[in-house]
């Protein structure tokens, strides 16, 4: 693979020749440090949220895919004529992680979706860095990152605001469903779908996930997700009611 394909990235050329020749020591140091960092920013921010993928895994993750991408590009350097192979098989091993860390609730609510998606993320910015693509390793970070710690913010606002979300609830005895639905009605709302939760067999309460759409005019208005379940919660026979 020619070096003139790596001395095209902007930070690479600022850097100098070290930071691409697959023969320099300094350039694998440079890249795994480089790549290390960056996945540390992102396993510190998962982790602060207390997702089950947090600093060290995002870690390996990155460091697994930088290398597999320096042992790829080394051997096509030095007149190995093979396909990427490990960079491919480390795609796939990525590929089958996030998958598994991908969980379902007993609330019937998929857990660690966006993790699984950050894992596999994390992998390509890896595969960017060990390449040498310094600068399109950086802009993806930057992107990547803000997507994960800025956009939730908005991200709540928007669901807050959505005529459609969905709520977990338990009531004290199966006689109150009706209750609830001819009450979900009077306030200006529809039912869109309601299912039993079986994990909860035996505990005495009822649980539903169920799915609500808000059509009177005022809710629309006025009311938050928040306020309308602190409002259902004040019903005498509603154990426990909060949004999914």
């Amino acid at each position: 693979m020619s070096t003139n394909f790596f001395m095209s990235d902007p930070i690479a050329k600022l850097l100098g020749f070290w930071a691409h020749d697959p023969g320099e020591w300094t350039c694998y140091l440079f890249k795994i440090v480089l790549s290390l960092i960056l996945a540390a920013l992102v396993g510190w921010e998962r982790a602060s949220k207390r997702h089950a993928a947090g600093l060290r895994t995002f870690m390996l993750v990155s460091f697994a895919s930088t290398v597999a991408m320096i042992l790829d590009v080394t051997m096509i350097f030095h007149g190995v004529s093979i396909a990427p192979f490990i960079s491919a098989a480390t795609v796939i091993g990525l590929a089958i992680l996030s998958i598994n860390s991908t969980l379902y609730s007993s609330r019937n609510q998929i857990k660690g979706l966006t993790t699984s998606v950050a894992l596999w993320a994390e992998g390509i910015i890896g595969f960017s860095i060990g390449a040498g693509l310094y600068t399109i390793a950086l802009i993806s970070f930057i992107a990547f990152f803000c997507c994960l710690s800025l956009f939730p913010r908005l991200e709540a606002v928007l669901k807050d605001r959505s005529n459609h979300f969905e709520v977990h609830l338990e009531l004290k005895n199966i006689s109150f469903l009706q209750d609830f639905v001819t009450t979900i009605r009077a306030l200006g709302m529809k039912i869109d779908d309601i299912e039993s939760n079986p994990a909860y067999l035996g505990s005495g309460l009822s649980v539903y996930s169920v799915s609500i759409s808000v059509t009177g005019k005022e809710l629309k208005q006025y009311k938050t997700h928040k306020e309308i379940i602190e409002a259902l919660q004040t019903l005498e026979y509603i154990h426990h009611i909060e949004e999914m």
